[in-house]
């Protein structure tokens, strides 16, 4: 897995929409436009979850600025499911190994740490300077993609896929009672089965 991958392969996205030829074969003939629809939705999901669901390939450094919060320096970071390897240092000021991976039982909910606590007893704490602190994870992101995230792929890529058909924003018909109005955000069903994933904004 990669940084910000599709969340569905083509075949399984083909699968899910049952498509195929008049003789029951795979149908070819829309795969490019499938295979967009399928980023598109990626990338769609990402926006309205303010995260992303793939991984890095391997280890990777990442600057973020410290902040104080109340009475703690509190460093907002990328999602990290792994702490082996981590390696947190203090441009200017050190390496700093008394932190606390925060939500706290975000491993057991097989969920990730967002941030990262400095303890109140750390000889190494940030000055809040800009970027000041150099993080290396291997790897940042999530071990596996989520399962309401590939649903909810599955959703909103056929969704994109059948926009062709109606330039205007409007699908089915008015006549038979099936016209449906596309709006300009995710389909409403990927919101729910998204819901609990979404990040707040100015994190990370």
């Amino acid at each position: 897995m990669v940084w910000k991958p599709d969340y569905v392969t083509l075949e399984e996205q083909k699968h899910y929409m049952r498509i195929t030829d008049p003789e029951h074969s795979v149908d070819t003939r829309d795969d490019p436009e499938l295979a967009a629809a399928i980023t598109a939705a990626s990338r769609a999901i990402d926006y309205h979850c303010n995260r992303q669901f793939g991984k890095t390939a391997g280890a990777e450094q990442r600057l973020y600025t410290p902040k104080v919060r109340g009475c703690e320096w509190v460093i907002d970071i990328d999602d990290l499911m792994t702490a082996a390897g981590l390696v947190v240092v203090i441009t200017g000021v050190g390496t700093l190994t008394a932190y606390t991976l925060d939500p706290a039982n975000a491993a057991q909910e097989g969920k990730p740490w967002t941030r990262l606590i400095v303890n109140a007893d750390s000889t190494v704490k940030p000055r809040g300077k800009r970027n000041e602190a150099a993080i290396t994870a291997d790897p940042w992101g999530w071990a596996a993609v989520p399962v309401p995230v590939r649903q909810a792929t599955f959703l909103q890529s056929s969704r994109f896929h059948t926009r062709r058909n109606s330039p205007y924003g409007v699908a089915g018909s008015p006549d038979q009672g099936s016209e449906m109005r596309l709006l300009a955000r995710v389909d409403p069903d990927v919101g729910v089965s998204l819901r609990g994933l979404r990040r707040p904004r100015g994190n990370g």
